[in-house]
């Protein structure tokens, strides 16, 4: 089960980090498209972990923007008969955005977000090792607070990808 938690993960990192197709060509277009000034994302700000973002900002230092990937739940509903594995992998990508001033930070979360959508529309299908991604997904936006450059605020775009091995 452990290697099955981690193939939609890596797989969305990959497809995050990709240099023509990733997260930050999507950004590059909704901040053409919108007139809003996005940042790119560096690759060692999309992390495979999850980590709350208090505990993060303690442990090192954070750039912001940032991606964190992870697994958060995995349910063998054994659909297929004969396999060790049949079921349901959840993956989420939390989209955290954090500035000095509270105005405009969720304008900037939400096309953050979009671009994550973006890459999950984009890549409908099969995602070798046994996963399928069918599409759909989540996106739940926290309310901002104290943390990161004095103020944070997170979005967690959640999907699940069919799994059998």
């Amino acid at each position: 089960m452990a290697v099955t938690a981690s193939v939609a993960a890596q797989q969305m990192m990959g497809f995050l980090t990709a240099v023509d197709t990733g997260v930050n060509s999507a950004i590059a277009q909704l901040a053409i498209d919108t007139g809003v000034t996005l940042p790119p994302i560096a690759a060692a700000q999309i992390v495979n972990q999850n980590v709350p973002a208090a505990l993060a900002d303690k442990a090192q230092p954070v750039k912001y923007p940032a991606m964190y990937v992870y697994t958060d739940r995995v349910r063998n509903l054994l659909t297929e008969k004969f396999r060790n594995f049949s079921g349901k992998v959840r993956t989420v990508t939390e989209v955290r955005v954090s500035q000095d001033r509270i105005d405009g930070i969720e304008n900037q979360l939400r096309l953050y977000a979009d671009a994550v959508t973006q890459i999950l529309d984009a890549n409908h299908g099969n995602w070798g090792q046994g996963a399928f991604y069918a599409g759909g997904y989540d996106v739940n936006f926290e309310a901002v607070q104290q943390g990161g450059q004095n103020f944070i605020q997170i979005a967690k775009v959640s999907f699940e990808v069919d799994f059998s091995e």
